[in-house]
């Protein structure tokens, strides 16, 4: 006995002894860590290839090669070892090989590797980039996505006119219609077009010519071209509106692979319709369809056509949730796709004859579906707040899942984290509102720790248990604070109606549900030092930012990150038209109302008795949110005397993506929150 009393005791020293030795995670753990990207499962259903990226922060750089794992588990093996960008796998339809997109040798072509042995070599060669591709079903062609000059005769003029312009002493551009750009880059008067292709590269078809961009630069699915089982067509998404800009009206085309003119299958939706994915056996056209128009978070059905009468049915009528990814079941009765759902992407089964849904999976974030070609197991990308993406399998007989990959098991290994933890209120007007917090490394409920509130974008987006890159709940928690994060109303994942509830009311219901949920935190936790308390939120979260600032002075200190200030300057600047036109009931030229009611900038006067010390941080390349809204909101703070700092980032757009502004970032922001929490 004596000796099994040692024995215990010996192990619960261990425990003690290997928790001691974790440590709070640091942004340069979060530019460490490897990130898989995009998968593909084998056609015979033994192998997952998959994409995986890989950063040095100091070099300020990162890369990604394809990888291959077994689908029944095993140690994964690196196929690729280019110093530039491998990814984009795509299998043989035999399941020969893998072709991908490789920069190997300067623009991104599509090469092939035989899983036969041997050298990965370039199937294509053309004068411009690939951006996307996919295999025709009998393995003789591709489909690939580029940019050209819709005029162009030829691939090569358009690569001519590229170089013409960059060699060009002049560099001005002369524009004729909107959008002339799109989120972070300038069109430069190009089009997306669709081409065919054999899979040495030659005999190149545009079969998507026009003055359109084939698939739309917004608004799309997973994938938004797909080749019918026969091989005979495809289908792709594009919008003819006018005024894209200002339009959601993305349809879904077929046009014959032999040539001829596409012909509109959803003309009669005036709403956004995308993602179209054949059946096995090419008797139905599914595809995501939303119902208003101009309104680009709508929720989505899914909708099965079929292809002999027209018919088009949703599947998804009843079900309250918004439809994201979707991959058919091999024997074409039923489909499989994720939505988000109370703070997580859970995936669901839904019955083509029944139309019945039924929840599969519900917790953490999954994704990127792939189903065995026999139907009986699908596997997925998951993460959550202490879990960067890894692959699992889910075996649909039994209902287990297994881990597939632990790309990250090292360096997890030495840190330490702590789950998510829900939590429900009651807000303000008896509605029941969701969020998700997260406490501190090597957490003591005896302690008092400063709260972070997070407040997230879209505004139509939510928190979830997922492993951010950029918004890492798990690292704002990392210096010893308690993180919080409220789905208001107009998130995704409660119904459509809590997802509409925010438009025509920004800085209203969903401001106090936040003040609510604050509220709620203060009072159930007493953990939370209320004397302690800061915000940051980024994009609609970077708007609220500005709200709060100039609307009371609960918390302490403030970090707005591409901020909406000025809702009338905002639309004149951003590419999305029909973003601002639903969310303020029209144009600010015929409806200044709404606009005025939700800027920030007609409440600066308030910032006389809030004064709450605020980090104001753009993207001089952000074309959604320009980041003259971010100076004008620096400026407003500084004229009233508030404590305040900027950062503008040249290189950045919306998002900050290169490792050592990312590192300055969070130092930044971290150093400012201890600053004005502490002093």
């Amino acid at each position: 006995m004596k000796k099994v009393i040692i024995f215990i005791a010996a192990l619960s020293f261990l425990s003690i002894v290997q928790a001691a030795e974790k440590r709070a995670m640091t942004v340069e753990d979060l530019w460490a860590m490897k990130r898989i990207g995009e998968v593909a499962l084998s056609p015979d259903g033994h192998w997952l290839a998959f994409a995986l990226a890989q950063y040095d922060i100091e070099k300020n750089s990162g890369n990604s090669d394809i990888w291959l794992v077994p689908a029944m588990g095993g140690e994964p093996r690196q196929l690729t070892f280019s110093s530039k960008f491998d990814g984009v796998p795509r299998w043989k339809p035999d399941g020969t090989g893998l072709a991908f997109i490789s920069a190997r040798e300067g623009s991104r072509q599509i090469y092939f590797l035989s899983l036969t042995g041997g050298e990965a070599f370039k199937l294509t060669d053309f004068p411009i980039d690939v951006e996307d591709f996919i295999w025709s079903p009998d393995g003789r062609h591709f489909a690939f996505i580029a940019s050209v000059f819709s005029d162009a005769n030829d691939l090569a003029e358009t690569a001519a006119r590229n170089k013409a312009h960059e060699e060009s002493k002049v560099q001005a551009r002369v524009i004729d219609h909107l959008m002339f750009r799109s989120f972070d880059r300038w069109t430069e008067g190009k089009r997306t077009h669709i081409f065919l292709c054999s899979t040495d590269g030659k005999e190149v078809k545009d079969v998507t010519p026009g003055e359109y961009d084939s698939p739309p630069l917004d608004l799309g699915g997973k994938l938004d071209f797909a080749f019918s089982p026969d091989g005979k067509e495809i289908a792709f998404v594009r919008n003819t509106d006018p005024m894209v800009a200002a339009s959601t009206n993305n349809d879904v085309f077929l046009v014959p692979t032999a040539g001829g003119d596409a012909k509109c299958l959803t003309s009669a939706n005036k709403a956004t319709d995308n993602q179209p994915i054949y059946s096995p056996d090419g008797k139905y056209l599914a595809y995501r369809a939303m119902k208003r128009p101009g309104f680009e978070a709508d929720q989505y059905e899914l909708v099965l056509l079929n292809r002999q009468t027209g018919e088009a049915q949703s599947l998804t009528e009843a079900f309250d949730l918004s439809v994201e990814e979707v991959v058919w079941s091999p024997d074409g009765k039923s489909l499989y796709f994720v939505s988000e759902n109370q703070g997580r992407e859970s995936i669901f089964h839904v019955d083509v004859a029944k139309k019945q849904v039924r929840e599969l999976v519900h917790e953490h974030s999954n994704g990127s579906l792939q189903i065995s070609p026999e139907g009986k197991s699908l596997f997925f990308k998951r993460q959550t707040v202490a879990m960067p993406d890894e692959l699992f399998s889910l075996n649909l007989k039994t209902q287990q899942i297994t881990q597939l990959t632990n790309v990250n098991k090292s360096l997890l290994s030495e840190l330490e984290f702590n789950p998510v933890e829900d939590f429900w209120f009651t807000s303000f007007d008896g509605k029941k509102a969701h969020g998700l917090f997260i406490k501190p490394p090597f957490f003591d409920p005896a302690k008092k720790y400063p709260l972070i509130y997070l407040i997230h974008g879209g505004p139509q987006g939510q928190w979830n248990d997922g492993f951010h890159y950029r918004w890492n709940a798990s690292l704002f928690a990392a210096p010893g604070y308690v993180v919080a994060m409220v789905n208001f109303r107009g998130s995704r994942g409660y119904g459509q109606e809590w997802c509409d509830a925010v438009s025509k009311d920004w800085g209203g219901g969903p401001y106090q549900d936040l003040m609510s949920g604050l509220d709620y935190l203060l009072k159930s936790y007493p953990f939370i030092d209320s004397s302690k308390l800061a915000a940051a939120g980024a994009s609609y979260g970077g708007f609220m930012i500005d709200w709060i600032a100039t609307h009371t002075d609960r918390f302490k200190v403030l970090v707005s990150h591409a901020g909406v200030f000025d809702q009338r300057s905002m639309y004149g600047a951003t590419e999305e038209l029909w973003f601002p036109e639903w969310e303020f009931a029209g144009t600010p030229y015929e409806h200044p109302e709404q606009y005025e009611k939700w800027s920030p900038s007609n409440y600066v006067a308030n910032l006389k008795n809030y004064k709450t010390p605020t980090l104001v941080i753009h993207g001089e390349q952000d074309f959604r949110v320009p980041y003259t809204q971010g100076m004008q909101m620096f400026t407003a703070l500084q004229r009233m005397g508030v404590p305040s700092r900027i950062i503008l980032f040249p290189d950045e757009t919306h998002f900050v993506t290169k490792p050592q502004n990312s590192r300055l970032w969070w130092n930044e922001v971290f150093a400012w929150i201890d600053k004005w929490l502490n002093q």
